[in-house]
């Protein structure tokens, strides 16, 4: 049993993949291949396309890693013969003709409502007012409003992108539960990291908590890798 060395990141809608750097380099130090997937978030199958060129690139098995949306791509994209293993980061773990947008479609009572405006030619944008408390309420002020200020246009095409087939159904999973996240809430990722029988952990941290705590992220994806089904 050997430990699988290439990693995959995928980023969420409104970001892009530098939000990754810091797991980034925690990874690359420990010995690990790192790749950073540029999704442009349009729509769920032009992720999955760009999620494959990277796998295809791997010299092995590889560990395939989805923030929020990124979940999503993940989830399709991770069929993929090269991937060995699935890691869930405060994600949506969609199943077979799911898409993000049948899973936020009926929020629970009370639940925290994500500052999403109306959409702009096709794509969505949050508030840029509300964007720290409901993405980034513990990353560092300025960090927030420039992650607000350089906003990724989300596509409706990646929000109402429905998934074929789910990789978790064949591939082992880990999920990361954001206990403090206000865009996805807490009891939904505990139900979906449920649903696909992952390996769970819990930590108090945002929705962004792939920045606002990156040991714990990279601590899970480390565990997957060293997993052989």
């Amino acid at each position: 049993m050997s430990t699988v060395k290439n990693i995959v990141l995928v980023h969420g809608g409104f970001v892009d993949g530098s939000g990754w750097q810091a797991v980034y380099r925690l990874l690359a130090r420990d010995g690990f291949n790192v790749s950073v997937v540029q999704n442009p978030t349009h729509t769920l199958e032009g992720d999955v396309a760009v999620t494959h060129q990277v796998l295809d690139s791997q010299d092995g098995p590889s560990v395939l890693v989805g923030h929020s949306y990124g979940g999503a791509v993940i989830t399709e994209a991770g069929r993929h013969d090269g991937v060995a293993a699935l890691v869930y980061i405060a994600a949506f773990a969609p199943d077979k003709d799911e898409s993000v947008g049948t899973l936020i479609a009926d929020p629970a009572p009370g639940a925290p409502v994500p500052p999403i405006l109306p959409p702009q030619d096709g794509f969505l944008f949050l508030d840029r007012e509300k964007f720290a408390a409901s993405f980034a309420g513990d990353v560092p002020p300025e960090d927030a409003q420039f992650m607000a200020d350089s906003q990724v246009p989300w596509g409706l095409g990646a929000l109402n992108g429905t998934v074929t087939e789910a990789a978790w159904r064949a591939k082992p999973s880990w999920y990361l539960v954001a206990t403090d996240d206000r865009m996805i809430p807490p009891s939904a990722q505990r139900a979906m990291a449920e649903r696909t029988g992952a390996t769970v952990s819990e930590v108090a941290g945002s929705h962004a908590i792939y920045v606002s705590q990156p040991e714990a992220v990279a601590e899970l994806i480390k565990q997957a890798a060293a997993h052989q089904a």
